[in-house]
């Protein structure tokens, strides 16, 4: 029997039934030095890889400013890094190894891939070989991450020397794993550190997100100690309610083992 090729055609999707996904956006950030980096930020993620965050701005100079304390000559790590601009400039700022993680999704890693490529040239020597992307589920067995370490303490100093979780707080039910991988990836030692730095975005939830560091001190571990504040040009979003002030800030704290 023939079939008319009208009668086949009503089995087609109709025109734009798929629709391209978002484009990548360009956020960029200029370096003390006045080298100026473009951060590629994927088009659209359900995990809010698509924003560069106000935390992720303030710890990136942070770290510039006190790089001889936080990143020379340090490994580091960090956690649900987005674009990854505070391991770009830890990097830059010559840490010996960083490794910077996110939820592993090919299109998140693929993009931190891109971004130290492509910030590479603003590095002495052209390249930045002392970064790796890397996917990562807060909680999960670390193994895969203490085995980048290319110069790993032995026994009880094994870990990376700085932490980087900027703007993750506001996922509440990840508290605890968040908690756990800082627990099981933080080296050992008197020096090293795991800063925190987030915004309230939602300002009703503030004691929700200053929760994680009631958990903290429970555990008893890690000794809670506050950097201090900062103050954004504007807020992030325009649209959101709550006070705007609270909003527009960036709180900073830093984690330590408490008996070392």
């Amino acid at each position: 029997m023939d079939v008319a090729q009208d009668d086949l055609d009503i089995f087609a999707d109709p025109e734009g039934y798929y629709q391209s996904p978002p484009a990548h956006t360009f956020r960029s950030y200029t370096l003390q030095n006045g080298h100026k980096l473009q951060l590629r930020l994927v088009g659209q993620s359900p995990l809010w890889g698509h924003h560069l965050w106000q935390a992720a701005l303030i710890i990136a100079r942070f770290l510039e400013e006190q790089s001889d304390l936080y990143l020379q000559g340090k490994t580091v790590l960090e956690l649900g890094a987005g674009a990854g601009l505070p391991s770009l400039v830890a990097g830059l700022c010559r840490a010996r190894q960083v490794v910077v993680t996110d939820y592993p999704d090919n299109n998140l890693i693929e993009n931190l891939e891109y971004n130290i490529r492509h910030c590479s040239e603003a590095s002495e020597e052209g390249n930045l070989p002392n970064i790796i992307a890397k996917g990562f589920m807060w909680g999960a067995d670390p193994s895969c991450l203490l085995a980048l370490l290319s110069q790993p303490h032995t026994g009880t100093h094994y870990g990376f020397d700085t932490l980087i979780l900027a703007d993750l707080l506001f996922n509440h039910t990840c508290h605890e794993s968040l908690l756990k991988t800082v627990t099981q990836t933080l080296a050992r030692r008197r020096d090293a550190v795991a800063l925190v730095f987030f915004s309230p975005y939602r300002p009703w939830l503030l004691d929700k997100d200053l929760a994680f560091f009631d958990l903290v001190r429970q555990d008893r571990r890690l000794i809670v100690d506050e950097l201090g504040k900062w103050m954004m040009d504007q807020v992030m979003f325009e649209d959101d309610r709550g006070d705007e002030t609270l909003r527009r800030t960036v709180l900073g704290y830093k984690l330590r083992w408490a008996d070392v």
